[in-house]
C-alpha cells in the first residue's frame, strides 16, 4: 500500500479528550498498529453537534428502532440537534472516500450494536445502536464498520482489517482500471481471498465475470462490489482455509519434493489440529511460491492480504 486507507474512527479512540467527562478510549492498537497504514478521519457526534466538553451524559429512550437522545438527569431531548449534524456530516464523509469505521461501543450516538435503550416503565432493552452509527451504516451499507470493543476478538479484527484493504484495491481499480480487463484481473488476483470467505458467492461472482460483457460495464461493477462486500462479512473458518490450502497445494505437484511435499501435508495438518496458526502454513507456501517461481499463486491476495506487521493469522 503506497498510499494509507481513509477510515472514519470515533475520536475518542485516537486519545482525544472528547468524553463527556472530559477523558478519551485511547486504543493502542488502533493508533500505533493500524494506525500506521492508515489515514484517520475523527468523529465525535456529541461535541461536533454543539455539546460541550465536559458534559451531561446522554442516553436513549423509548422504541429501539427510533430511539431519543436524551440527557440522563435533566432530560433535555437532544434528537432534533444530532439529527440535524448527522445530515450534514454524513455529506461531508461521502466526499471522503471512506474504506471502513470504527466506531466507540456502548455509545448511544456512535455504538452499533446492544446499545442500551432506557423505556418508561424503568426496564432497558439492550438492541439499540447509536444515532450517528445507525444512519452511517443505512448511508454507506457497504463500507465496512466495526466497534473498537469487537475488535479485541482477533477473528473479528483479522475479518475487519482484510475487508477494508481488500475495499481499497476495489476503489484502486474503481479508479485507474474500470475496464473489463481490469475486473477480470481483480477477480483472479483475489480467487482465494474470496473462495476462504464463500464459495457460493465466489461461484456467483465468477459466473458475473465470465458474462461481463453482456451487460453495462457500471452495473457489472456494482452487482460485482455488491457481492464482493457481502463475501467479505461472512467468516473464513478454520475448513474453508485448509480447502483453499489444499487448493494451492495442487500448484506444486511437479515441484516438491517427496520430503517438501511430506512436510507441507504435515503443518497444514497441524493447522488442522489447531495446533499451529494460519501463518505457518502460509509463510511455508509463501516460500514455496518463490523457490518455485509460481506466477499464478505470487499474485493471490489471499496469502497477502495486509501488512505482515499487523500480526494477524497468528
Amino acid at each position: 500500500m503506497l498510499t494509507p486507507i481513509t477510515i472514519g474512527i470515533s475520536s475518542c479512540l485516537l486519545g482525544n479528550n472528547v468524553r463527556y467527562d472530559g477523558g478519551h478510549s485511547h486504543d493502542r492498537f488502533l493508533t500505533d498498529t493500524l494506525g500506521r497504514f492508515t489515514r484517520y478521519i475523527p468523529v465525535c457526534p456529541e461535541v461536533e453537534c454543539g455539546m460541550p466538553i465536559p458534559r451531561e451524559a446522554v442516553r436513549l429512550v423509548g422504541d429501539p428502532d427510533h430511539p431519543r437522545l436524551v440527557t440522563r438527569k435533566t432530560g433535555i431531548d437532544k434528537t432534533l440537534q444530532m439529527q440535524d449534524w448527522i445530515r450534514t456530516k454524513l455529506e461531508i464523509l461521502e466526499q471522503e472516500n471512506l474504506c471502513g469505521f470504527i466506531f466507540k461501543a456502548k455509545s448511544p450516538s456512535s455504538g452499533l450494536y446492544r446499545i442500551k435503550v432506557y423505556q418508561a416503565d424503568g426496564s432497558v432493552k439492550h438492541t439499540g445502536s447509536g444515532l450517528f452509527a445507525r444512519a452511517f451504516a443505512k448511508r454507506f451499507p457497504r463500507i465496512p464498520v466495526e466497534e473498537d470493543g469487537r475488535l479485541n476478538d482477533p477473528k473479528l479484527r483479522e475479518n475487519f482489517i482484510e475487508s477494508i484493504f481488500t475495499l481499497k484495491r476495489w476503489r484502486e481499480l474503481l479508479a485507474e482500471n474500470k475496464t473489463l480487463g481490469g475486473l477480470v484481473d481483480f477477480h483472479t488476483r483475489n480467487k482465494y481471498l474470496i473462495l476462504a470467505h464463500s464459495h457460493e458467492h465466489y461461484k456467483n461472482m465468477g459466473k458475473q465475470v465470465a458474462l461481463g460483457k453482456q451487460q453495462p460495464l457500471n452495473q457489472l461493477f456494482d452487482e460485482y462490489e455488491a457481492l464482493l462486500l457481502k463475501a467479505l462479512t461472512i467468516k473464513t473458518t478454520l475448513k474453508k482455509n485448509i480447502n483453499v490450502l489444499q487448493h494451492m497445494l495442487g500448484f506444486f505437484k511437479k515441484d516438491l519434493s517427496a520430503f517438501e511435499k511430506q512436510e507441507l501435508i504435515s503443518i497444514m495438518d497441524q493447522y488442522g489440529a489447531g495446533y499451529v496458526p494460519l501463518i505457518v502454513p502460509i509463510t511455508l507456501i509463501r516460500h514455496y511460491v518463490m523457490k518455485y517461481d509460481q506466477p499464478w499463486l505470487k499474485v493471490q491476495t489471499y496469502l497477502n492480504p495486509h501488512p505482515f506487521e499487523l500480526k494477524l493469522r497468528n
